[in-house]
């Protein structure tokens, strides 16, 4: 019990919660994407940082790789996606020997993991792809809810980053670009399902070459064009975020003549 007249000490005070606003910005600032400033010149070496630099580029890619050498060559479902995952559990152990963040390639890994288990109850090489299917339309559902809500999440996503997340909601230019960049990413990721579903289909149907064709599309729309949408995203927010807003005054000390 704190005496009459006393203060309670401060380090007793409990810390106020963070809200749940400040705990995805603290999440977006401490994943891989938070080493991006949005206000510097787009460089291929950040966006490589923000991808866990080239080994995470090779770890991202090379399962994918696997596969369709393997697939194209073997005919035979368990070796091509075996294969794989066993270097993406490569990967993993890898990274926990030099003990560095296993974080990425162990993302990779689950996802490895559970298409290699689709195929191999099936059988069907395509069945592969399944889980990326799920991914891609959670993805596009998030960034269209986010949009609904009227929070596009490039502009939470931006805003997490620099410091100013309710900028992108009150300023009429950041609020543009965060539309429309959320927008580019809406269609890059419904582009993926677009060309690849149909490819799924007809390998399902036994087109001759299809699953070869799904694994070739699959790779080249994955980190490449990820990669390319992020460098323009970045060019995007950045330009706004160089000039002054229009609803906001250059000079805030000059009165705003009506």
């Amino acid at each position: 019990m704190v005496p009459a007249g006393s203060q309670p000490d401060a380090e007793s005070q409990p810390e106020p919660e963070a809200s749940f606003s400040e705990q995805v910005g603290a999440a977006i600032r401490g994943s891989k994407l938070g080493q991006l400033d949005p206000t510097a010149k787009p460089s291929a070496h950040a966006l490589l940082a923000a991808m866990g630099g080239v080994r995470g580029i090779v770890e991202s890619l090379l399962p994918g790789i696997l596969f369709l050498i393997l697939y194209t060559a073997t005919r035979n479902v368990w070796i091509a996606v075996l294969v794989p995952l066993a270097v993406s559990l490569g990967f993993v152990a890898w990274r926990v020997l030099q003990r560095g963040q296993p974080m990425l390639a162990f993302a990779g890994l689950i996802g490895v993991g559970i298409s290699a288990v689709v195929a191999l109850i099936t059988g069907q090489g395509e069945d592969n792809f399944l889980w990326g299917f799920i991914v891609n339309s959670v993805i596009v559902i998030v960034l269209l809810a986010s949009m609904l809500a009227r929070r596009p999440l490039v502009g939470v996503i931006a805003g997490a980053l620099t410091g100013t997340p309710h900028a992108w909601r009150t300023e009429r230019a950041k609020r543009a670009v965060a539309w429309r960049s959320t927008v580019l990413w809406l269609i890059v990721i419904g582009a993926r399902l677009a060309f690849q579903v149909p490819m799924y289909l007809a390998a399902d149907q036994g087109v001759a070459g299809a699953v070869e064709l799904l694994a070739a599309t699959k790779v080249v729309m994955g980190v490449p064009l990820y990669l390319a949408t992020l460098w323009v995203t970045w060019l995007m927010v950045r330009t706004v975020l160089q000039q002054p807003d229009a609803d906001t005054p250059a000079d805030p000390e000059r009165p705003t003549i009506r």
